[in-house]
């Protein structure tokens, strides 16, 4: 028996589809994703309040190779309760969700997907339209939500033969031209008008979803995307992964700039929710990643909304803090995972803040604008925007970013934790930490912080900062640090393997490494 359970990651499922050598177990099996798909079908008439039925659900998929089986077995289960489910085929995360808001109106989305991870694994993300009652709004699934789902997953409404109808659907058509039109609008063009002409765009879709961007949206409006590379699906990832993240992938960008003199360049993760950008500049390119992405897009929204609140994860720099904070705007560094992220900003929203804008910095960005969605599509049509305005002031998109200072040095080290109770003895190492630095003369407990112990460090004991919290999913504590000054994660890495000497259940090498 599945342990379904154990298929939980956040607010998503994740999981083994496809057995390799040397591999774990396939855990996504039809009996489990027929049973997900059955025992979500029954949670969303039950969250909308309406006839299971009635329910319509729409599955879309990224280009993994077990993308097809999954889908067809969560079908299965779908109908199996008496609801209707429709194959979108190849789409996006972002547009699983539209499909709920849209034209389309389906009463739920489900995404098969697992971002960025090996090809042998799958997942799933799940979203809601809004309720019948009218009290509430479309929304993804939370992790509570999805510890409801998987279980229920196991009972027996996943039996029985297929009642429900099951179709197809286009959902991408719809949704890009929501972003045709956006685009159209904001720049007070005519509807049939190409904004992009003369203008050079290069997309990296490394092999996912991502590839329609270029063809089906930046082409018809007028681009140049000469020189894209890995449009074409193909859930091997023959070429890079697929990932804003991995130093390979931006690199395959960046590239691609240089070579072909582009005036952008795109990259997207397999599934579309998160995507990351490139400049170019006298001396190559810039990648328009982690702290920059953010800073650009705050100036950006600045613009537009005037004061507002920028809600981050935890490992974001001191200097986006100054040139946030330099743009007349807040900024609120939160916890990692988007979902926090999402969240915090909705919650400041909702007490009267104008937090419309949240992001980590993996590339998952969200605005209120836009349904507070991780929709990397979104934010990318964002900057392309600002780009012909910036382009018709006879100004650059780079130029709104040239206040942001950069750290002279950052680095980022994971101590693997080798006890088994991993909760307490973090709590351990961290409640230490903080005791150690808080009286010691060079170093500043930063306050506020909301996960981990973050410390601050004057120009004789590091210049910069370093943050050690605990990992979300794994028995590991992640550091990052950063300097403004050469040699300066040295010191801070000597001073925190310092702090840590006694916990002799945390493997310190990697940090004692920076320290030499």
């Amino acid at each position: 028996m599945t342990d379904y359970l154990k298929l939980q990651n956040g607010s998503d499922i994740r999981g083994v589809a496809i057995s390799i050598p040397g591999g774990k177990p396939v855990d996504l099996t039809e009996e489990s994703v027929t049973g997900i798909g059955a025992s979500f079908a029954c949670f969303a008439a039950a969250r909308l309040g309406c006839n299971i039925r009635t329910l319509r659900i729409a599955i879309g998929r990224d280009s993994r190779l077990s993308g097809p089986q999954l889908t067809e077995w969560l079908i299965k289960g779908i109908t199996s309760t008496g609801a209707s489910a429709f194959d979108a085929g190849m789409a996006s995360t972002p547009a699983m969700f539209m499909c709920c808001v849209n034209e389309l109106r389906f009463d739920a989305g489900i995404m098969v997907t697992a971002s960025h991870l090996p090809m042998e694994r799958n997942g799933m993300k799940f979203f809601l339209g809004a309720p019948a009652d009218g009290k509430g709004e479309a929304n993804g699934l939370e992790k509570k939500d999805i510890s409801s789902v998987l279980a229920f997953a196991s009972e027996a409404c996943r039996g029985g033969e297929p009642i429900g109808e099951a179709g197809k659907e286009d959902v991408m058509t719809p949704y890009i031209e929501g972003l045709k039109k956006h685009i159209i609008q904001e720049l007070g063009e005519k509807e049939d008008a190409k904004p992009f002409a003369g203008m050079h765009f290069v997309v990296d879709a490394g092999n996912g979803a991502g590839g329609f961007f270029a063809e089906r949206l930046l082409l018809p409006l007028g681009a140049d995307i000469s020189g894209s590379r890995f449009l074409e699906p193909d859930g091997r990832f023959p070429n890079h992964q697929p990932n804003p993240e991995n130093a390979e992938a931006m690199q395959s960008i960046v590239e691609a700039v240089e070579t072909t003199g582009a005036d952008l360049g795109i990259i997207f993760d397999t599934d579309v929710d998160r995507a990351g950008a490139v400049l170019p500049t006298e001396n190559g390119a810039l990648p328009l990643d982690r702290n920059r992405l953010i800073a650009l897009m705050a100036a950006i929204l600045k613009n537009e909304y005037g004061p507002i609140t920028v809600v981050t994860d935890s490992i974001t720099s001191t200097g986006l803090t100054d040139f946030i904070e330099g743009l007349g705007c807040r900024h609120h560094r939160f916890k990692r995972g988007y979902r926090n992220v999402i969240n915090e900003a909705k919650r400041l929203s909702a007490e009267g803040e104008n937090a419309i804008f949240a992001m980590e910095t993996s590339g998952h960005g969200a605005l209120k604008e836009n349904y507070y969605l991780d929709d990397g599509a979104y934010i990318i049509v964002k900057l392309l925007i600002e780009f012909v305005r910036a382009r018709r002031r006879g100004e650059t998109l780079g130029g709104l970013i040239a206040g942001l200072a950069e750290p002279e040095e950052s680095s980022e080290v994971r101590l693997p934790v080798l006890g088994e109770d991993f909760a307490a003895y973090t709590e351990g190492v961290l409640e230490a930490v903080e005791a150690y630095f808080n009286d010691k003369p060079g170093f500043t407990v930063v306050k506020p912080n909301y996960e981990g112990v973050r410390i601050g460090a004057d120009a004789a004991h590091g210049d910069g900062w370093f943050l050690i919290r605990r990992s979300l999913h794994d028995p590991l504590m992640p550091v990052n640090l950063e300097s403004n000054s050469r040699g300066g994660v040295k010191r801070l890495a000597a001073a925190l393997t310092e702090a840590l000497a006694g916990f002799g259940l945390l493997d310190r090498s990697g940090l004692e490494k920076l320290a030499e």
